[in-house]
């Protein structure tokens, strides 16, 4: 999250360095009527190095590889920091808005957490959001949020909010109204360390 002003293409820019895919990255912020410029120059100057735009499909899988959630589908008002993962964020020495709304509900057992699994033996589509998954004894334990196939990482991925369930567990995720053998990960497969968003 260090940002720095600078000039593109004969654009000035304020460059956040943040990523929504897991790989070192950065955001660009200009003038609205500069933003067809600076397009048009990343644009240009990325062929030299064969690099285009990519889809949103594209822009999922690697978010998903990363084990990144997305407004919305992972995170929302309705879950609280230890459910998604974030409660190691959150300072309790310094005064944010609603401190004693989570003061309240912070040493709440989660109800359900955020995880990955990993899709086996998948030959016909991948899961995209809203699959229901079971376990081996066909209890419900949780929904796929998230789902994609992880290109760079070469598996099935879903992120998914599961309960009772730990790390190593096999479970059944419904894909095409059929089961899918899957295993709940112990970190995302793409760069685990954040060596890379560090590089």
């Amino acid at each position: 999250m260090r940002s720095k002003r600078v000039e593109l293409g004969g654009v000035h820019c304020l460059a956040l360095r943040v990523s929504f895919t897991g790989d070192l990255g950065w955001e660009l912020h200009c003038k609205t009527e500069d933003q067809l410029r600076l397009y048009e120059a990343l644009i240009e100057t990325g062929k030299i190095f064969g690099a285009g735009p990519v889809g949103g499909r594209a822009l999922m899988s690697l978010r998903v590889e990363k084990g990144y959630g997305s407004w919305s589908r992972e995170y929302s008002p309705e879950y609280w920091p230890q459910e998604v993962g974030l409660a190691g964020l959150i300072k309790l020495d310094k005064d944010f808005l609603h401190k004693s709304a989570y003061l309240a509900i912070k040493d709440n057992v989660p109800r359900e957490t955020l995880s990955i699994v990993e899709i086996l033996d998948v030959t016909t589509a991948d899961a995209t959001g809203g699959e229901p998954i079971f376990d081996k004894t066909g209890a419900g334990v949780g929904r796929v949020t998230s789902g994609t196939y992880g290109y760079g990482v070469n598996k099935s991925l879903a992120l998914c909010y599961l309960k009772n369930v730990k790390v190593g567990d096999e479970l059944d995720v419904m894909v095409l109204g059929k089961p899918h053998r899957a295993v709940v990960l112990a970190e995302p497969p793409f760069d685990p360390s954040g060596a890379k968003l560090r590089g």
